[in-house]
């Protein structure tokens, strides 16, 4: 191991963003990267703790004091092979895993100054790999077994890219056009580039995973006639959670009314920004955006590119207790996002076309702690008041969507229609099939949807080699 001088500093190397006067007006990412100089200096704040506890903050159980010190000693190609050793997927998640709750959580330098920037690294490794020549693909041998995944997103993936490594057929069902699910339709360009998206699942299927898109099982094929006529001993379903919820209030039904899901699909999927798109999206000048997570910001900002001049977060809880990553927020406000919080809609109203003119919002405070353990928003008396407002985007959650569950009835699942599963193994109620991802949990990160797939690769496959047994 080469001797250097540790970094002790307690803050992390500053990464390079685009102005956010400019950046709110274009589509280019913007966190810009670390270049290998920041990045090594970075990585030499790492102490190589010898219990290693950021490992124990991530889904995947990343090496991350191990990639860390080959980056410090220049191995790249060393360093990126540790990392997808157990994560299939770096570049994405070295950009939208919420790192501050996870690995860099539990990073000894976090406790006196800022943790060690984890994700930064794993980007700045996972960058420099697609920038050299493409590699050879090399498939594992083929052991003889057939697995279907249903669902081209993150966890779906990362199931077959660990199954296909063990040598399985692994096809994969996507009901798009495109494979990526949330990482293509939900996450904006800014945040997320779409080619590089297409890159990290062209290397997957250089390795054997086979993608079939347009293919919705429960209307073109059931989960059953997958096992039963077309040979699949096992399936996996991470078919994600893409069923906008709305909050039932008069008004939602209004021209200009959209769920985030919509929104963010016809922006990051459909290319609406683009002149000449064939599927635009009316903004209006005043956009409202309801909800406090992750997709309400990614929503906002993207209504602010789309032209938008006031566009509102509006929250029923106070800053304290926004879910969305604090970066998220950090960037919506230097954006010039304005946040209206502690305030909750009641009503939406339109003109006599049918579209929206304004909505009628209700000041809150907040109360007792609920069973989230947060404080409950209780409305403050003869505080109604209305908002001038052109459009809304609801963003206030996402379900799963009921059609495989309909048409798999011996498929259990709970009362908000979320597969229940085996949480040690990810089996669901039926034989062979395995579950995890947005499916089962709801709405969650990415990250934690690939842990998931990644779990249930593995119970697949002792699955299946005890049955070979």
């Amino acid at each position: 191991m080469a001797e250097y001088k540790k970094n002790m500093s307690l803050e992390k190397v500053p990464m390079p963003e685009q102005e956010p006067n400019v950046r709110n007006k274009n589509w280019q990412e913007v966190s810009l990267g670390y270049t290998l100089e920041m990045a090594q200096e970075e990585a030499k704040r790492c102490l190589n703790c010898k219990n290693h506890p950021c490992m124990n903050g991530c889904p995947v159980a990343v090496r991350i004091p191990e990639f860390i010190q080959q980056l410090i000693e220049g191995n790249l190609a060393e360093a990126y092979e540790i990392i997808t050793s157990t994560n299939s997927l770096p570049a994405i998640c070295g950009r939208v895993c919420p790192q501050e709750n996870q690995c860099e959580k539990f990073c000894v330098r976090g406790i006196k100054g800022q943790p060690v920037g984890i994700g930064r690294l794993e980007r700045f490794v996972a960058d420099w790999h697609m920038q050299q020549p493409p590699e050879e693909a090399c498939p594992a041998k083929k052991n003889g077994h057939k697995v279907a995944v249903i669902g081209a997103g993150p966890s779906g993936l990362t199931c077959a890219s660990d199954l296909a490594k063990k040598g399985y057929e692994v096809t994969v069902f996507e009901s798009l056009h495109v494979a990526g699910g949330v990482l293509m339709y939900g996450i904006p360009e800014f945040r997320l580039p779409k080619d590089l998206v297409q890159k990290e699942i062209e290397r997957l299927c250089a390795c054997g995973v086979e993608i079939k898109t347009n293919m919705v099982v429960g209307r073109v094929q059931t989960l059953d006639e997958l096992m039963k006529e077309d040979g699949f001993e096992a399936v996996f379903i991470g078919s994600g959670a893409g069923l906008p919820r709305f909050m039932n209030i008069p008004g939602e039904n209004l021209n200009g009314v959209y769920s985030a899901n919509e929104f963010l699909t016809r922006a990051n999927l459909m290319k609406a920004y683009k002149e000449n798109s064939s599927t635009p999206i009316f903004v209006g000048r005043r956009i409202a955006v309801v909800g406090g997570g992750n997709v309400a910001m990614d929503a906002a900002r993207v209504a602010k590119r789309l032209g938008a001049e006031e566009v509102y977060i509006v929250y029923r809880r106070s800053e304290e207790e926004l879910p969305a990553r604090a970066e998220e927020v950090h960037h919506a406000k230097e954006e010039g996002i304005q946040f209206k919080l502690l305030c909750n809609p009641l009503e939406i109203y339109g003109d006599d076309k049918g579209w929206v003119k304004g909505m009628k919002v209700v000041s809150m405070e907040l109360g007792e702690a609920d069973a989230s353990g947060r404080r409950r928003p209780v409305e403050i008396p003869d505080s109604a008041h209305e908002m001038d407002i052109d459009s809304v985007i609801m963003a206030i959650g996402t379900s799963p969507n009921p059609l495989l569950r309909q048409t798999t009835p011996d498929l259990n699942t709970s009362n908000w229609g979320g597969i229940v599963v085996d949480e040690a193994s990810m089996q669901t109620s039926k034989e062979g099939v395995y579950a995890g991802g947005d499916a089962v949990t709801g709405a969650a990160t990415v990250i934690l949807a690939m842990g998931a797939g990644k779990k249930a690769a593995a119970s697949i496959d002792a699955y299946l080699q005890g049955k070979k047994d």
